[in-house]
Formats: structure tokens, sequence, C-alpha cells
């Protein structure tokens, strides 16, 4: 009876609180990979032109820095409180950070729209989020299937809009589920975008 809603999308966001020592020390990290990684930059000028990410080269840094292990940990809480608002069934198996790759976003860079297959749960960690940096989008899965709807009032209920934009800030975290399709848009402010993103298996 009345009015019921159904189907939810569900997007966690929140802040690590891991301190501006840590934020520093992520970020020399970063800057010493991007120097160093060869592939990684190589794959970057082919597939994500102006910016650089470790996505198809060095991305298990969780595995081989304490710095990004202990960033792992500190998520980790926040995957598992996830894992209970979606109630999943893991059947004593945790869900376990299987990838984790850093993404540095200079003016004129843009990630297009996406999804992370073969994950459970994906996410991102902002280090270094400068004054209008671009907002991480996602899309209404249900997208495809509107065909006649009207269009929608403005401003619409939260629940109702047809794409969700997160302006996040450094030391943000966000999760969602791997098969919401998501993207950043054009990156315009002066300062680099730079961030790691992560997904989350069962095993």
């Amino acid at each position: 009876m009345g009015l019921s809603k159904h189907f939810p999308t569900l997007l966690l966001t929140d802040r690590l609180g891991l301190g501006k020592a840590f934020q520093r020390q992520l970020k020399l990290e970063i800057e010493d990979l991007q120097e160093l990684d060869g592939a990684g930059r190589e794959w970057s000028r082919q597939h994500y032109r102006n910016g650089f990410t470790s996505y198809a080269s060095a991305n298990e840094l969780q595995k081989f820095s304490p710095t990004f292990a202990q960033l792992e940990r500190q998520i980790d809480r926040h995957v598992a409180r996830f894992v209970r608002a979606l109630d999943y069934n893991l059947g004593g198996r945790p869900l376990r950070m299987k990838k984790c790759w850093v993404n540095v976003m200079p003016p004129n860079t843009h990630h297009g729209l996406h999804l992370h297959p073969l994950a459970v749960v994906s996410g991102t960690y902002y280090v270094d989020m400068p004054k209008g940096a671009s907002a991480i989008k996602w899309e209404d899965p249900r997208l495809a299937h509107f065909m006649h709807a009207p269009p929608r009032k403005n401003p619409e209920r939260a629940y109702n809009r047809q794409f969700v934009e997160y302006a996040a800030k450094s030391g943000d975290l966000v999760l969602f589920e791997s098969w919401l399709r998501h993207e950043v848009p054009l990156h315009t402010a002066k300062q680099s975008r730079v961030s790691i993103s992560f997904n989350y298996d069962w095993e």
C-alpha cells in the first residue's frame, strides 16, 4: 500500500583522516612511481591522454609499499561496512583488495565513462584535490531502459537523479559496486588531481 522505493544503488563516502604526513608520503611515492614507471607512461600516452595511471603496469601497490598497505588496512574497515549495507552473503570469505593503482590528472585530462569488470567493490581514495577539481560522476544503471520517459524536473529529488556527482576533497574515500558506470569529466583546475583507485574481489 502506498509509495515505496526499490532497487537502490548504494554509494559510500567518508573521510579517512590519515593526516597530512601520510598524505605527503603517498604523494611522494606517487611522484616517484610516475618517474620510474615507463610502461605506465607509455600506456597512459595511448589510453589516458594528458594524464598518468599505473592501472596497466603497477596495479598491486598495496603488496609492495608499506604506505599503500596501511591505506589498504584503513579501507578494509569501510569495505566491511559497505558489504553489511549491501546484505552480501560472503560465506565467511571476505572481499580483499586485489588491484590498487594511481591516477594523476593534470589540466585537460578526463576519464571516460567505464565500469570495473570482474570486481565486486571498487573505489577511490583522494590524495590531492585542488580547488575546482572535477568530481566523480556516476550514471543511473537503469538509464538505457528509460526509453520514452519525460525529462525530470529541475531540481529533482535525489533518488530520481540520472547522474550523481561527488566533489571529493583530499582525504576522502568513495566506494561503489564495480558494475556501476562512472567517469571523471574534464579536469580544468590548474593543479593535478591525484587519486588512488582499487578493486576488491571475492576470494
